[in-house]
């Protein structure tokens, strides 16, 4: 039998007409939708011809099975040739195949990454391309980079990082049948480049030290051998516990910090004058002239409040760290800042979680937040030759460069 040669004439008032009743080019009614499905049953019939002509074998048609498509025009119901020997394998269409031209996983994903719950997801594919995608299914595709996470966790690290910051971050998770809290322990570095570098991500109970030597001994196992500055909160144990693993390491408590803390035990109306005069020592050009105005300090406001001011006298010396270095690299490590504000992006994509339905979909969603997070992160620092010049007068052969 001959086939009717292609008519462009017919084509055009055919396409006009479906058009004209449906008012819309994709989706299931849209006016592209049968001239797809005419396009792949045409090429398919064509696919399995030349097969069976190829064929050594005697083989012919074996009737039609109907198959629903997912494409970025909708859902598409095609009828499928097949042959009498089993043997056809189409290409354009393959037998297991139920999306064309259209990589769901990748747009689920990008939806998964920046906040949306499953059931959002499940609509937007629905709005857009008129496919029905269950929230079981946009699960399975989100559960599909739970292997990469683990190879992220375990990936090798560099030898020697500058500075590394750690704090952690909290979240609510259901857990048998209740809701509770998070910690998400994270590790921020900057590396000999300059360059800012997500070290880990680590799902525990609430923040402690103990779960912090786990995580600094993971970062010593993933080949990370000296640390020259480590910036943290004065959570109790928490610097003992990093020099139990980096000995070496210089600990520089966060400013910020200390002062929050301290905020907490003063007056109100007494807040403004003592942050005036609590500045002075942590923006003093030296330590001596800090310390002189901590003595101050303490004479102005020991009386008052002992607490907060022996708070200060007794992390001095890793409160004061910074001030041993010159103003950019004080500038760089004095307060937990750089770690903060990767929180606050992390905080931006989940704030409309109430609480996780599993540590696996918290960490999903934190690991694709991050990958967008860390893209970013293309330049080194402002001014890192000088501050390279400055560690390596300061650290000498434990910066190990490659030059």
């Amino acid at each position: 039998m001959t086939k009717k040669p292609f008519d462009y004439e017919e084509f055009k008032k055919s396409f006009a007409s479906r058009f004209k009743e449906s008012k819309q080019l994709l989706g299931k009614d849209g006016a592209l939708t049968p001239l797809i499905k005419e396009f792949l049953e045409e090429a398919l019939v064509g696919e399995l011809e030349a097969h069976i002509e190829s064929g050594e074998d005697p083989n012919r048609k074996n009737g039609k099975l109907p198959k629903t498509l997912k494409t970025n025009f909708g859902q598409v119901e095609i009828q499928t040739p097949r042959d009498r020997n089993g043997t056809f394998e189409p290409e354009i269409v393959g037998k297991r195949q139920r999306t064309l031209g259209l990589d769901l996983d990748r747009q689920i994903l990008a939806l998964y990454a920046r906040g949306n719950s499953l059931g959002d997801i499940s609509d937007h594919i629905q709005e857009l391309y008129g496919i029905e995608v269950s929230t079981a299914t946009v699960s399975r595709v989100t559960d599909k980079i739970l292997p990469l996470i683990q190879e992220w966790r375990s990936r090798p690290l560099e030898s020697v990082y500058p500075f590394v910051w750690l704090d952690a971050i909290h979240y609510k998770v259901r857990h048998e049948g209740r809701v509770i809290s998070r910690a998400v322990y994270c590790c921020l570095g900057l590396n000999q480049e300059g360059y800012k570098e997500l070290l880990g991500l680590y799902i525990g109970e609430n923040e402690g030290a103990r779960f912090w030597l786990q995580v600094l001994t993971d970062l010593q196992n993933r080949g990370v051998e000296d640390i020259f500055i480590a910036c943290m909160d004065n959570l109790t144990g928490f610097a003992d516990a990093l020099q139990s693993v980096y000995p070496n390491t210089e600990v520089q408590l966060c400013i910020v910090h200390q002062i929050r803390n301290s905020i907490k035990y003063l007056s109100y109306k007494d807040v403004k004058a003592f942050l005036k005069d609590l500045k002075l020592v942590y923006q003093a050009s030296t330590k001596e002239l800090a310390e002189k105005h901590l003595s101050q300090l303490e004479a102005t406001w020991g009386s008052k409040y002992p607490k907060v001011i022996e708070s200060w006298k007794k992390n001095w010396d890793r409160l004061s760290a910074f001030f041993k270095y010159n103003k950019q690299i004080r500038r760089i490590i004095y307060t937990t800042n750089i770690i903060e504000g990767f929180h606050r992006q992390l905080r931006a994509v989940t704030k409309s979680k109430g609480a996780f339905t599993s540590e696996d979909a918290l960490m999903k969603l934190l690991f694709l937040a991050q990958e967008n997070i860390c893209a970013k992160w293309n330049r080194p620092v402002h001014n890192w030759n000088q501050t390279l010049a400055q560690l390596s007068i300061i650290f000498g052969e434990r910066l190990k460069l490659n030059l």
